[in-house]
């Protein structure tokens, strides 16, 4: 009987640590989703009569049309669809904020930028290298045999030889931010490892943590796209 009763008792509290972290959750994303409002309508309060061409973007009416994310990306006031569909709303701030702050200066893709190199960075570095970076480790060899489809998705380019690492490649989750990933592979010597650089720019069209944000976001990507190559396989 007690052993009964003790395992419905851990039973009723995982159901309500579940129910928990769902409520906190909702609870984030909502505030987010309030977040990409507030930051449209300071947006469209004043719309930047030169928007279309910094962002780039298509402009239809109120409409804009861009690349983000490796997704077609449509900015409207009622809100931010990747792919025509809705997508997790930490992706409609960076791109509201993008928005926001891009301006008509052209991307300088070199000399890159270490994330680092930025000034402000520093309270950021620490999750920026976990989370952009060390996330992609278990994932090199596997990015090399996708490599080619990874940056085709992206709008991304091949990456000079003289950056270093066994392979590389440039992506560009943004019409003008770009992140040049080089990728070492593990040896007898060594294990694997990656660095992601920014262009040299990058800083001039988000805040810092935006771009912080924007790098763990594309790694992610990433890794969303080699495991379904894997499945499909």
């Amino acid at each position: 009987m007690a052993q009964r009763m003790a395992k419905i008792l851990r039973t009723n509290i995982d159901r309500i640590s579940c129910y928990q972290q769902i409520m906190q959750e909702t609870i984030l994303t909502d505030n987010y989703a309030k977040i990409v409002q507030q930051k449209l309508h300071t947006l469209y309060t004043k719309l930047p009569p030169n928007l279309e061409r910094n962002l780039p973007a298509h402009r239809d009416d109120q409409k804009f049309v861009l690349d983000a994310f490796g997704e077609k990306c449509t900015i409207t006031p009622q809100g931010i669809t990747l792919g025509g569909v809705e997508y997790p709303a930490i992706h409609g701030i960076l791109i509201s904020l993008y928005a926001l702050n891009v301006t008509s200066d052209i991307c300088l893709l070199s000399p890159f930028k270490s994330f680092r190199e930025f000034p402000d960075s520093m309270p950021y570095v620490g999750a920026f290298t976990t989370h952009t970076e060390q996330l992609l480790v278990p994932h090199v060899s596997e990015i090399r045999e996708s490599a080619a489809l990874i940056t085709q998705y992206f709008n991304g380019k091949d990456v000079p030889v003289q950056t270093g690492g066994d392979f590389a490649f440039t992506l560009f989750p943004l019409p003008k931010i770009a992140l040049c990933y080089i990728f070492y592979e593990a040896d007898e010597d060594f294990p694997a490892s990656v660095k992601c650089l920014f262009s040299n720019n990058a800083n001039q069209f988000l805040p810092i943590d935006g771009l912080a944000d924007v790098g763990e976001y594309t790694s992610k990507k990433i890794v969303d796209l080699i495991l379904k190559l894997k499945n499909k396989g």
